[in-house]
């Protein structure tokens, strides 16, 4: 069995900001990792039991309510902290988002598995590669699975993350989609939200129709972003 027809890949739309959370395992094993759990753990939950998977641990893009959890605003947003309370598993953040994950979600440092880029995650027979990718947030990261790349929400299908937020860098987020653009054209996209008219793409696809990834120079970037 290649590792492609050996991997389970579930994208779930989930919440009211177009989020998408992901389910990626071994078909032999049927353990299974959740990216991203937010919004509603039960409804993530009954997925993978209805599936007879075994959860294994929950990796995070980075520390936004929206992707882990946690209060903005007057919105309370069910996550870790939830999935914690009634699935005990380890929850991967990369090392520098460690402590915004803490803040936003109130799990602890013993809840957490910190990660660094290039470090690698044995799901079964399948293998998840972390790549950090600041940018968005300072410990943003990406998860590479063979020829997929679930990206959270440094690399849309059309777009990419913000970056006029607090811990947010312009020039960080250029060098990220440069490092992600460096990857196979035949790699899997699969972003952090549903933003586009597909819900993935190949990233030879992608390069047609998103102008960040088509920027190779700091000083066009800068025009772009109005730096």
């Amino acid at each position: 069995m290649s590792m492609e027809d050996e991997l389970i890949l579930e994208q779930i739309q989930i919440g009211p900001m177009q989020n998408f959370t992901y389910l990626i395992g071994s078909k032999r094993t049927r353990e299974v990792v959740v990216i991203d759990p937010a919004w509603d753990i039960d409804a993530i939950m009954n997925i993978i039991n209805e599936r007879g998977y075994t959860l294994n641990a929950a990796l995070l893009t980075h520390y936004h309510p929206d992707h882990c959890g946690g209060s903005f605003g007057k919105n309370k947003v069910q996550g870790v902290a939830e999935l914690l309370a009634t699935n005990p598993v380890k929850i991967y953040a990369h090392k520098i988002e460690a402590d915004g994950v803490k803040k936003v979600t109130g799990i602890s440092d013993s809840d957490m598995v910190k990660v660094d880029s290039g470090d690698r995650l044995k799901v079964g027979d399948v293998e998840v590669e972390f790549l950090h990718t600041p940018g968005h947030t300072p410990g943003s990261q990406c998860f590479r699975v063979k020829q997929t790349l679930v990206s959270g929400d440094t690399l849309f299908i059309n777009g990419c993350g913000r970056v006029d937020l607090p811990g947010s860098n312009s020039e960080d987020m250029f060098h990220s989609i440069q490092k992600l653009a460096a990857l196979p054209d035949d790699t899997l996209l699969l972003p952090g939200h549903n933003y586009s008219d597909v819900p993935s793409a190949s990233l030879a696809e992608t390069k047609k129709i998103n102008t960040y990834m088509r920027i190779n120079d700091l000083a066009s970037w800068k025009m772009l972003m109005g730096d």
